[in-house]
This record gives C-alpha cells, sequence and structure tokens, in this order.
C-alpha cells in the first residue's frame, strides 16, 4: 500500500474515532451537542466521506481532497467560533435560530443521535486533557486540512510525507 492510501486511511479513521468519541461523550456522559458542535460534526463526517471516496476512486482523488479541505475549513471556522463566542462573559451560541433549521435538515432526520444540536453552548463542561471540546475539534479540523491540503498538492503519490532514502 502506498503512502497517499496509508494517509487517506488514516484521515478517515481518525474522523470516525473522533465521531465515535463524540457519541461517547453525548450518549454516555450525557454532554448534548449545540449547533456548532453538529456542525463541526458535518465537518469531520464530510472529510472521511471525502477520504473514503479517494481511497475508493483514485481518478477522483485531487477532487476529492479539495472538498476535504473545505469542509475542513468551515469546521474550522465553526470551532474558532465557538471558542471566541466561549471567551465572551456572557455569550450565547447555544440554542437559537441555528437550531430549527440544522435538526430539520434531512441527515439530522435521518441519523438525529449524531446530527440532532439540542444542547447549549454554555454549557460548562471539563476539559478534556486540559483543552475544552472545541478547542480540541479545533486542532483535529487543523490537522486534517493540513493533511488534505499535503495530499492535494502532492505530485508523487510515493513522496507524501517522506522522500525515499535511497543508499
Amino acid at each position: 500500500m502506498n503512502r497517499t492510501k496509508i494517509a487517506l486511511f488514516s484521515i478517515f479513521i481518525a474522523c470516525v474515532g473522533l465521531l465515535s468519541f463524540a457519541m461517547y461523550l453525548q450518549l454516555v456522559l450525557d454532554m448534548l451537542p449545540c449547533p456548532l458542535c453538529v456542525l463541526q460534526r458535518y465537518a469531520f463526517s464530510l472529510i472521511a466521506v471525502s477520504s473514503l471516496i479517494a481511497l475508493i476512486f483514485p481518478a477522483q482523488h485531487r477532487r476529492a481532497m479539495w472538498f476535504s479541505s473545505l469542509a475542513g475549513l468551515i469546521g474550522v471556522g465553526a470551532a474558532g467560533y465557538q471558542l471566541w463566542e466561549l471567551s465572551k462573559p456572557m455569550g450565547s451560541c447555544g440554542v437559537d435560530p441555528w437550531s430549527g433549521p440544522m435538526n430539520h435538515f434531512f441527515v439530522a432526520q435521518i441519523f438525529p443521535a449524531m446530527f440532532k444540536a439540542n444542547g447549549l453552548c454554555e454549557t460548562p463542561y471539563d476539559p478534556i486533557l486540559g483543552l475544552s471540546i472545541p478547542a480540541w475539534a479545533l486542532l483535529w479540523l487543523l490537522a486534517l486540512v493540513i493533511g488534505s491540503i499535503v495530499l492535494l498538492i502532492s505530485k508523487k503519490k510515493e513522496r507524501i510525507f517522506f522522500a525515499k532514502i535511497r543508499a
């Protein structure tokens, strides 16, 4: 398996793992997602799907990585905005006009456990390893966007992350 496929599979597994962890936080620890959290979940899902498409259809690799980068940047924007809102003293980014349309979106109707926004952003949750959940989402989304861009601009499929060392 070449390095491009390994990188695409790693991106896919990272997104699925992060979405699984989000479900654990929601269903087991009762941390309800706000609209911005759900928007970040959409970003992770779209990155995972585009990586899977690039794996299955190598001819669509560049188009899928463009889409992955765009979805990741939208997720970065949502996570950054959520962190900005949480930093304000009486900030509120919770159940407001965003919740209605997001909860009526067809994906939220099909899979409400993952994509239904029924929480408030300002609900104080304990940090995980010193960072808030939106901060972790921002870091992961930035890493995934960088990985997608590297996969997008690389010319040779075998030399994506490391050049081959010849003795």
